[in-house]
């Protein structure tokens, strides 16, 4: 569904998303977080985008 995320359908109806390669300690510090929630799986997406991109900007790379 999203690669390189687990993606969890809590029994309350919940999407969750899990990194399965952590974050380094630079990227977590930064503000990047392994693990997020939405209502929706595209709401999903975005956050998980959102860390991603926070990521990305630790390491100075580009969205591609």
């Amino acid at each position: 569904m999203i690669s390189g995320w687990r993606v969890i359908l809590s029994d309350k109806g919940r999407l969750w998303a899990s990194r399965v390669v952590p974050f380094t300690d630079a990227e977590f510090d930064a503000g990047a977080a392994r693990t997020v929630d939405a209502d929706t799986l595209d709401a999903l997406r975005a956050e998980v985008e959102r860390q991603e991109e926070t990521a990305r900007q630790v390491n100075g790379r580009v969205a591609s």
